[in-house]
């Protein structure tokens, strides 16, 4: 599996930043976000080092498949009311005009009550 020794992200898989883990499977982790905008916020990323959804290739269409159906499962989990009063925003940032901060791939899951701090 390909990771990057200099990706955040791929330092809080390998369990050298410490991070409030939601899920963990072989191919993917999520975690609490730092910096919450919403009651509930999250991510899920790929264990994998891709650094955007740009760099997604057909290869990664069952591992994006298994990311998107894991969503609302932890999101439930997390808190978050079920649909259709309830629900959940799923946003990835892709690249630098698109808001990207970390280049690993990775997808914010944020809900709960509003109003939220951002979004």
């Amino acid at each position: 599996m390909h990771t990057d020794p200099n990706c955040l992200f791929c330092k809080i898989v390998a369990g050298k930043i410490p991070s409030k883990k939601v899920y963990e499977d072989e191919e993917l982790f999520a975690f609490h976000d730092i910096n919450p905008w919403a009651p509930v916020h999250f991510l899920i990323i790929p264990k994998m080092h891709i650094p955007s959804l740009a760099q997604a290739t057909p290869d990664h269409a069952a591992l994006l498949g298994r990311m998107m159906v894991l969503v609302p499962q932890l999101a439930l989990q997390e808190g978050v009311n079920p649909y259709p009063n309830g629900g959940f925003r799923l946003v990835t940032n892709t690249g630098e005009e698109g808001g990207q901060e970390v280049h690993h791939m990775h997808w914010h899951v944020m809900g709960g009550p509003r109003p939220w701090l951002r979004g």
